[in-house]
Order: C-alpha cells, then structure tokens, then sequence
C-alpha cells in the first residue's frame, strides 16, 4: 500500500496539467463539498466539482457557478495562483431567521442510498431527541433508547446490534455501525459505540450510509453515521439563548456565541438539560459543552477544531413486561430501581483537523483525536466501572485529475487508526445493611480487566466521471483489530492464563457502483459492498470460567442495492427509491448455560446462522408552492415507506433451557429477524408563511414485529401523529426571536421506544401513552 501511494505521487506531476483557476465549492448552510456543480469561463469552457466540491479550469476573468438546486453565482478572478473557496446559497435562501425547507440536496451524485438531515429534519420536534428526526425521515432506519436520552442504538436495515441472551441482537448500546462527530470516531477502538453523552440538540447536519460500509470505514458491518456540529458562517456573528420546556419536567437551556469572519470562525455552547422521566426511576441531568472552529491559514490551508466536554446522569427503571406494557403499567422493573440502575458518563472529547491542499490535484485531510471518560452503570446484573481512554488519526489523500476530454478521475486514498486503553471492573450488588429499604449498594468485585485495543484501516476509494454522465466507483479496505486482555483477578494455582491475545488480521472490504446520470438532476444506480464485524474482547472470554472462546470469528455482511434519486419537475420533486439484498453470515449468539430451574449459571458465544435481508426503500417530498406570494412561502407535502422481508438463514446452536437437563436444539431458520417490522411508513407536511410562521405536522407508522427470534412474540403497530408550530420575526437593534410549541402522540397511542429483543421478560421501554406537550424560546442577538 506504501510503495502504491509512492508511486502514485511520483506520477502526480507527469499528470498535472497547465495552470488553471482552482478551488472549492461548499454548501453554504452546512459548509459540506458539493459534487456536480457546473463551473464556466468566458472561454465556454465547463468543467463540474468532484465529490469533494474541487474544480479546476482555464483562468479566465470571471467564472460562472451553476446548479439547479442553488444560485448561480458569477465569481471574478483576480489572482490564477489563488485558491477560491465558494460557497453556494439554496435556492431559496432568504434571512437567516426563515426556515430553509425546499429541497436542495444534489442527491443524484450518489451511488448509494445515503440519507443526509440537515435543520429542518432534525428539529422537527423539540430538537433535543435524534431518534425523532430518524425514525421519520429516515427509511430502513431506528434509533432506540433506553431512557429519556440515554442507551441510544440504531438498527439499520435489520442489523441490530452484534448479539442477544437467546437470539441476535443485542439491547445494549450500538455495535456494527461507525458513527462519527466532526470527523472524530465516537466508536471505540473495539467497534462499540456509546451515545450517552452525545448532545443532539447542537447537531447540525448528519449522513448516514445504510448497509456494509468497510471500503471507508473499515469494520461497519451495518453501516456508517457522521454527525456535525458546525460553526458560525461568513459574517455571522451572535449570541443566543434558548429554552425549551415540557411534560414529565422536560427542561432544556442552551445559551450559544459564535462569530464566523473571512478567515475563521467559531461556536460555543453550553447545555444543561434535565427531565423526570415518564415512567418510574428514569429521570436523567446532563451538562454540555461544545467548542467548534474552522480557520484559514492560507489560500491552501485550513484547520477545523472541536472540544466536548459532558455530564450525563440517565437512571434507568429497568424494561416492562408484556403484560405491564399491555395493561399500562409504568412502574418498571423492581430489580433495576432496587440496585439504583443509572447510566453516569463524564467524557472529554477533542479533534484536530488540517486540510492542505497542495494543488488542483492533490489534497490531504488529517485529524487527530481523543476522549477520555469516566462511567458508572448499574443494572438487575450488577455494578459496573469503566475508565476508557481512546486515541488516533484519520488520514485521507483526496486527488483528482482529468485523464482525457469528459473523463475525470477523483478519489480517497488513506488510513484510520485508533487506539484504546480501558480498565473495567465489575461488581456485584447487595443489601444496604443500615438502610435494608433503601437501593442496594456495591458489592464483592466480580471482575477486573484491563484492555489494550488497536484498530487501523487502510482505504482507497475512485470515481471516474465518464461520458454521457456515467460514473463508476471501486474501492477497498484492509482492517485489522487486536485484542489484549489483562485479567486483574487472576490467581495463582489455577489452570487459566491471566493474560488473552486475539488478532484479526487482514479482512478486505470491496465496494464497487455504477451510475447514470440524467439531465444532471436524477440518477440511477447500482452497487456492491461487503463489510464485518469482530467480536468484542467481552466476547472472547467466558467470564464465569475464564476459558477462551477461541472459535469465534467475525461475522460477514454483504449488500447488493440498485435504485434511483434525485430531482424532478424543476426542482420540486426530491425522491428517492433503493432496493436491495442483504447477506450476514455467521451471525453471533449467546448460549445459556443453566445454574438451575429458574437461573442461568453464564452465557457464551457462537456463531449461530445468517440472515438473508431483502427490503425496498421509498421516500419523496414535493414542493407546492416554492416562491411568494400573500400567505405561503413554502408547503411541502412528504412520505417515505420501508417495505422489508428479513429472515433467519441456518440458523440454529443446541443450549440447554432452564429447568432441562439435557441439551435442545434451537432453530430459528425460516423466521423473520426479531426487532425489525416488516412494514413502516410515515408522512407529513411542512408549511411556512411568508410572514415568518411555520408548521409541521407528521405522522408514523410502527408495524407489528417480533421480539424473539422464534416468532412466538409479537409487538402490536402504532400510529403516532405530531404537531409543531413556531414563529420567526426579526426585531429592531439586531434582535432576531423564535418562539415555538408542540403536541406529540395526539393519538394517545400506546407505543414503545425500544423493545428488547429476545430477553423475556424483559420487553418494552415504554413512550408517554397519552397527549404531552411542549414550547420553547430563542432569542438572538447579531453583532
């Protein structure tokens, strides 16, 4: 890979052509590259941006930058030599306090179904929730939690999260997929991610890759998930307040300053959310603060920055029965609120990124990053303590050249490499001896480790533009994960090793897609990706013996999707439409091994089955009015709909059930995937007046689906319907206001915000049942 990068730079000049005016072209609500966008000079030459916004064509005195879905800008050229970073405004861009709404996403340079939310989607309701924002507009997508803004965890196109007490899925945190903030990997070295102390009301923009996403990212089996916090823009410059209350003694303020000039620009937030929770035992407390920049040095050189810091306290009331759920009772699980369940995580988070650019040709982003947390969790099983410490860098080569007249070659070529050291300790609970009424306290220690990972990825990935607006994509990835187990506990005399080693080593991911492009506005597409996961280094050990469990290997998970997208009827139609096959092999279980009847003594790991996952995504927003006139600025009719047909493939592992004694095999071939319905769909409609009002209103639809893999359980659909309502105005001395209300579950619907898959009792982390509602207030002022 070293002497292939070497040889590529030697080659560079040979390719480099004459002297060209170059540079950038962003979005300017969100700051991301945008590919396709037509650039001309007065010469009638015409060149479009790469997927990272560069262009380069003959200098001439004046360029013009065009795309359907923004305003044609007309830049005048001063300098050859300089560097022209461009941003382009939406189409319908107007102040600063009127809601951006219309479609203008460029959707049709995809080859992939990529989802990306930018404000409108994400504070669609309070703004304070992610899985909001995903679970309606994002089809083949869930995002769970396990309290009021705890244990969140995402599903993408029926892949939950690595392994279960009796099936496939696991309830506990996200495995799988990579999720990234502002380039930094909130996933550890070890492929889990927690999301506790990620603040979601300052999120400004998110793209989600669904499906196997190794040729860029290395181990993500399900997918991959880039959330941004972004700083001021050119010529902004304010501070704000705000807050936001609601039922159950939801309380969120946010008090921001941001200041964004030629060559830099900054935001600073602090956050402080509390709330009671819904049901018994799940009030949560967190503190935020988030700290982002992004500054020119040169024409060739810019440094982004962030520092998060957070405090986060979510108690856990543990998970209702079916037969609580049913009859509404709230009052959860007594062993959780016994032993004080919670989740506690205090976490530092910090990235540094330059972005060089050496010439028309050649570019290089680096980042290096770190966290480091303290946490505390307890549950039914017990106490646990973790000191995670997390480390690395991200590299990426991007380069782009034109071979011969209309071909253009542009890819990514880099590494990823992240390192993590975690010592955990686990205890159990037991009675407080001076206060027997009160929560249980810690107990004996069960479990001490200590943790050394290393995680690295190398990645290259192509496109070449062709012809009559054909592309193709190639790509591929190496990754590696080593795993170094201390374990503390150790004693001497016994038959175990206090120390475990596991390697795996050399796992490609391919990803190759083919693209037609039409009228520079929709697409159609086709493409191939194939992706793993490891297990996790709790995997590789039998807590309760010690013993390795060296037959484990890293599950597989391939992914063949055709579809289309983009835009139509000028602009006003945005739509997308992807189907596809989806293929896990050696899918990972857990076996129970009984203490007796009614106990299980430990569980281990298999490598149980498969799943063949087939689905058909949809999803489209048309716009019915788009320019002024006396009332309406905008109104936006929208739906999507996820159709899936998910199913356990040789899937089967002989355990022994409690109250047996000898060994049943347990099939679960032929079943559909627990956790996943096979039919979902929302709609909605956005509407905003010329005066500065706006309101949404949404409805989603839940299918029934099962919650143990071998169909004998099922959840009951639900249908939940959602109003929000607000009002922009610009006040005199630089003062901008937006008050806002809203009604959620106006149906009074009985429905859930996670169900845990394959652990009965345990079932259903309930949602409010009835009517709630909320409103809130931001005050800004421009300086």
């Amino acid at each position: 890979m070293k002497r292939l990068l070497l040889i590529v730079l030697m080659l560079s000049p040979i390719l480099s052509f004459a002297q060209n005016v170059r540079g950038r072209i962003s979005d300017a609500e969100n700051r991301q590259p945008l590919a396709g966008v037509l650039v001309s000079n007065a010469e009638g030459q015409e060149v479009r941006s790469d997927i990272e916004g560069l262009f380069s064509l003959n200098c001439s005195a004046e360029i013009r930058i065009s795309h359907p879905d923004f305003i044609t800008q007309t830049v005048e050229i001063d300098d050859c030599n300089q560097f022209y970073e461009i941003a382009l405004l939406a189409s319908n861009e107007e102040l600063p306090m009127v809601e951006v709404s219309a479609p203008r996403k460029a959707s049709y340079q995809e080859s992939q179904a990529v989802q990306n939310l930018d404000p409108r989607e994400l504070q669609m309701g309070k703004g304070l929730f992610m899985d909001e924002a995903i679970n309606t507009h994002v089809p083949g997508v869930n995002m769970w939690r396990r309290t009021v803004s705890g244990g969140q965890q995402f599903n993408i196109r029926g892949y939950g999260n690595g392994v279960g007490f009796r099936g496939a899925s696991n309830n506990f945190n996200t495995q799988g997929t990579k999720v990234y903030l502002n380039g930094i990997p909130l996933t550890d070295a070890e492929g889990l991610t927690v999301l506790d102390d990620i603040d979601f009301a300052s999120i400004s923009a998110v793209n989600i890759q669904k499906g196997p996403a190794g040729s860029k990212y290395g181990f993500a089996i399900a997918g991959a998930i880039n959330l941004s916090i972004l700083p001021a823009k050119e010529g902004e410059s304010y501070v704000q307040q705000s807050a936001t209350i609601g039922d159950f003694g939801l309380q969120r303020y946010t008090t921001t300053i941001a200041r964004g000039t030629e060559n830099g620009s900054w935001l600073l937030n602090y956050g402080h959310q509390k709330a009671d929770g819904y049901m018994e035992h799940t009030a949560s407390r967190k503190d935020f603060v988030n700290l982002v920049g992004s500054f020119r040095i040169s024409a060739k050189q810019r440094v982004e920055t962030y520092f998060g810091y957070s405090d986060s306290y979510d108690e856990r009331g543990g998970e209702l029965t079916i037969a609580q759920f049913e009859a509404g009772d709230n009052t959860g699980n007594a062993r959780y609120i016994k032993n004080n369940a919670h989740s506690k995580v205090e976490r530092l988070r910090f990235g540094l990124s330059n972005h060089y650019q050496f010439n028309s040709h050649w570019n290089n982003q680096t980042t290096v990053f770190g966290s480091g947390a303290s946490s505390t969790s307890s549950s039914a099983g017990g106490w646990n303590d973790e000191q995670p410490i997390n480390f690395g860098l991200r590299s990426d080569f991007g380069s782009s050249f034109k071979l011969a007249e209309d071909y253009l070659l542009s890819g990514h070529t880099g590494i990823e490499i992240q390192f993590q050291r975690n010592h955990a300790l686990s205890h159990s609970m037991i009675e407080d001896s001076l206060y027997p009424s009160g929560y249980n306290i810690v107990g004996p220690l069960k479990s001490n480790q200590f943790v050394r990972n290393q995680n690295q990825v190398y990645f290259s990935q192509w496109e070449l533009q062709m012809p009559h607006d054909w592309s193709f994509e190639a790509g591929i990835s190496l990754s590696s994960l080593s795993i170094d187990l201390e374990n503390r506990m150790y004693q001497n005399g016994n038959d175990l090793d206090p120390r475990y080693q596991i390697d795996y080593k050399n796992y490609w991911s391919p990803h190759i897609a083919l693209r037609k492009s039409f009228a520079k506005k929709w697409s159609l597409f086709a493409s191939y990706n194939r992706s793993y996961k490891t297990p996790l280094s709790g995997n590789i050990i039998i807590g309760a013996t010690g013993e390795l469990n060296t037959d484990l290997v890293p599950e597989s998970g391939s992914q063949i999707e055709i579809g289309a997208q983009g835009n139509l009827l000028n602009g006003r139609l945005n739509f997308q439409i992807a189907a596809f096959s989806t293929q896990f092999r050696n899918k990972m279980t857990s076996v129970a091994v009984p203490l007796d009847s009614v106990t299980t003594a430990y569980t281990y790991l298999i490598n149980a089955g498969g799943q063949d996952n087939q689905g058909l995504e949809a999803s489209l927003r048309y716009e019915i009015i788009g320019s002024k006139n006396r009332i309406f600025k905008h109104v936006q009719p929208w739906a999507n709909v996820t159709a899936n047909d998910f199913v356990y493939r040789d899937f089967y592992y002989e355990g022994v059930p409690r109250g047996a004694s000898q060994a049943v095999t347990e099939v679960y071939d032929g079943q559909a995937v627990a956790g996943v319905s096979p039919l979902s769909y929302n709609a909605g409609i956005d509407v905003q007046g010329t005066a500065g009002w706006y309101t949404k209103l949404s409805l989603r639809h839940q299918g029934a689906m099962n919650i143990t893999s071998d169909g004998a359980n099922k959840t009951e659909a639900f249908d939940v319907l959602n109003l929000k309502a607000g009002y922009k105005i610009a006040l005199a001395a630089g003062f901008n206001l937006h008050v806002f209300a809203g009604l959620n579950n106006m149906l009074s619907s009985r429905y859930y915000y996670m169900v845990f898959v394959n652990q009965l009792a345990d079932a259903y982390l309930p949602a409010p049942d009835r009517l709630n509602s909320y409103g809130g207030i931001e005050l800004r002022y421009n300086f």
